[in-house]
């Protein structure tokens, strides 16, 4: 079986925001599924997708802060055409990813007991994102 869908998910500000929830909501038929591979691909340059930590708030503080002094935006970038946070932005999608995969088992995201799936905007001004959503597999082990 093969399953596409793609996800618009609301503005948020720059920061990394999880996002599982709305990923399961979005393909409420996983839930019958038994095995299989649900790829993720956000459609941006600027907004990455990762899988880390889900349960402290102070993780997201902290990826934003690390991120922050990594790629700073007063550097002297050439790229600026659309503002000083777009070239760092390209970046830090670079360093994370736009794409992740991720098994299914069961009806449900094989995921470890801490992790969750997020949205990393790197953008200062929210952006509306989108997210495709591709499932493969079955209703048989």
């Amino acid at each position: 079986m093969w399953l596409q869908r793609e996800v618009t998910l609301d503005p948020r500000p720059r920061g990394f925001h999880l996002v599982t929830d709305e990923v399961l909501d979005a393909l409420p038929e996983l839930r019958s599924l038994r095995v299989g591979l649900l790829h993720l691909l956000i459609q941006h340059t600027s907004a990455s997708l990762t899988l880390n930590e889900n349960a402290s708030p102070d993780v997201r503080r902290d990826f934003e802060t690390w991120f922050g002094r990594a790629v700073p935006e007063d550097a002297d970038w050439a790229h600026s055409v659309e503002g000083p946070d777009d070239m760092p932005a390209h970046i830090k999608t670079m360093l994370t990813s736009v794409s992740l995969q991720i098994p299914v088992l069961d009806g449900d995201m094989a995921l470890g007991i801490w992790q969750g799936v997020y949205v990393a905007e790197h953008r200062a001004r929210p952006h509306r994102r989108e997210i495709v959503l591709q499932f493969i597999g079955s209703v048989e082990a």
